[in-house]
């Protein structure tokens, strides 16, 4: 990274232990010009404001990527109180900490904030219109973000660590049996490798404004799903599509079903679209086979 003629720059990365904010500090960690600081929930309490004024003025960060998040999106809609703390009051009290610290902030927030009836990718102009919990308190997240923020979306991610869709499958498949998985639920697969890479290159920019940044393509669950098996040596037939009200339980949380994003707005600001999900998906598939599952 870069800041006129210093030699280092200084970036704070929350939720440091998540998914995201493991790739995050990977990316930043080959830059030598970058004093970093990785916090996670243990270290940083976002919906404390007095510690995040506290940590933010004493490292004064030129940057901060801001990944520290609820993203179980059906603990959310049965602990409402709990996402609010966390997604909007806690990015609320960061958002606050940079404009005092003078940081450029970098916020990652979700295609959740759509309520899926689009039948085109979503741009960043569209109207939200979040559907459940999750959604709103990350679009309030949002919502409290200085205008010259830098404002990302993103949908589906599956990563090396921590749990989610793709380690859930890889699961499922060591059960013998048919797998069942919805089929009228649409997005963009993005890996969070690809994703760090953009959120370091935006930040590095200090870009302001809002970007909808995915691996390219769609799929359904159902042909994620069928995609994970068959790369992994299984058979994809053994995977078969339901509807969502199907779903034995039901979900507490609606889901949008389509929430693809158009990336447009990140390629024509001068940014490298990421690479289709599927290419996406296979170098995760090696990370995780490298790592035993």
């Amino acid at each position: 990274m870069r800041r006129g003629g210093l030699a280092t720059v200084k970036v704070l990365v929350t939720g440091s232990a998540g998914q995201l904010g493991r790739d995050v500090v990977a990316v930043l960690g080959r830059d030598e010009a970058v004093e970093l600081l990785a916090a996670d929930h243990r270290t940083l309490a976002i919906d404390d404001p007095v510690a995040v004024a506290s940590s933010m003025d004493a490292f004064r960060p030129d940057v901060v990527i801001h990944c520290a998040a609820m993203t179980d999106v059906d603990r959310c809609e049965r602990e409402p109180a709990l996402a609010q703390a966390v997604n909007a009051t806690g990015t609320a009290n960061v958002a606050r900490a940079t404009v005092a610290a003078r940081s450029h902030l970098v916020y990652v927030s979700t295609d959740y904030v759509f309520d899926g009836r689009s039948c085109r990718p979503y741009t960043e102009t569209d109207q939200p219109n979040p559907i459940s919990v999750y959604g709103r308190t990350k679009l309030a997240g949002e919502r409290a973000c200085p205008p010259e923020a830098t404002v990302v979306r993103t949908s589906w991610l599956s990563g090396v660590h921590g749990a989610n869709f793709v380690t859930a499958i890889l699961k499922l498949a060591d059960s013998p049996g048919e797998l069942r998985i919805v089929d009228d639920q649409r997005g963009s697969p993005t890996c969070t490798a690809d994703l760090a890479d953009a959120l370091v290159a935006l930040a590095n920019d200090r870009r302001p404004g809002r970007f909808h940044v995915t691996n390219a393509g769609e799929a359904s669950r159902y042909e994620l799903a069928r995609e994970v098996v068959a790369r992994f040596g299984g058979d994809p037939d053994r995977v078969r599509p339901i509807a969502t009200a199907e779903l034995d339980p039901l979900r507490p949380a609606a889901r949008p079903a389509y929430s693809v994003l158009d990336n447009s707005a990140f390629v024509a600001a001068g940014y490298r679209a990421l690479p289709d999900w599927r290419d996406g998906l296979a170098r995760l598939l090696v990370g995780l086979e490298g790592r035993g599952g």
